[in-house]
């Protein structure tokens, strides 16, 4: 078991404030700039969700992002991509982002601060996803840029939007504003900039006043049918990512 004073600093991609057992996840690169999917958020992620379940004192987190946007840049330095071996750490994280997230056994609530185009699956993974008026979700970094959708996204969207809308939504790098997003089912409430994150706390503390067992076995058994289709095929889509990527290479 873990306590937040042995972790709330060790993550360069977040910052982390819990009051009254709300844990408040602002993943980002700096105090004020939005993350950019980079090799450090890649390996921090999993660590940084760990330690998170591991800490029993933690009994409702609030993921949100720093800045205008949730995550709208991705950068490529620090992976190799050319050989399978640069590829296993990329499969061993990549699966370890979305198994660790939903390992967390506490309901979590999303609060989508902006543009979210570069996986967008770690937000709409929350149990209550909340979205501001400036929100805008897509997978713009895969099949539109030349990738396999294979990282989770493969399952996570096509649950979210249905078979065929999820397909066409990683194909052809379809937007969904916020609205948009609602009216799909993806996302629960839509809000002001201004009142998202507060508004994530009025739920985090409703969800509270439940009994720390309730809280929890809630939780699993909610993410039980998200965690079976996680096992069964993240593994497999990354694979073939990785074969796609590295045909790609000179």
């Amino acid at each position: 078991m873990t306590d937040l004073a042995d972790y709330q600093n060790s993550f360069t991609r977040a910052r982390l404030r819990r009051e009254d057992g709300i844990l408040e996840v602002r993943l980002g690169a700096s105090s004020d700039e939005s993350l950019v999917w980079d090799e450090s958020a890649h390996r921090e992620l999993p660590a940084l969700f760990a330690a998170i379940a591991s800490d029993r004192q933690n009994r409702v987190m609030i993921l949100t992002g720093t800045g205008d946007d949730f995550c709208v840049r991705g950068e490529s330095g620090g992976w190799d991509l050319s050989r399978p071996a640069g590829w296993d750490k990329i499969y061993w994280e990549g699966k370890a982002i979305l198994r660790s997230l939903l390992d967390i056994e506490i309901p979590v609530i999303s609060a989508v601060n902006g543009q979210a185009r570069i996986h967008a699956e770690v937000a709409v993974l929350g149990d209550i996803v909340l979205a501001s008026e400036t929100a805008v979700f897509q997978d713009a970094a895969h099949f539109p840029a030349g990738a396999v959708p294979g990282d989770g996204v493969h399952v996570v969207w096509p649950l979210l939007l249905g078979p065929n809308r999820g397909r066409a939504f990683l194909l052809t790098g379809m937007e969904l504003s916020a609205r948009d997003a609602l009216a799909c089912g993806v996302v629960a409430e839509v809000l002001p900039p201004a009142r998202l994150v507060g508004r994530a706390w009025e739920v985090a503390r409703q969800l509270a006043l439940a009994s720390d067992l309730t809280l929890r076995y809630t939780r699993v058994l909610l993410t039980e049918p998200l965690r079976r289709a996680i096992a069964a095929d993240l593994g497999y889509g990354l694979a073939l990512e990785g074969l796609a990527a590295i045909n790609l290479q000179p």
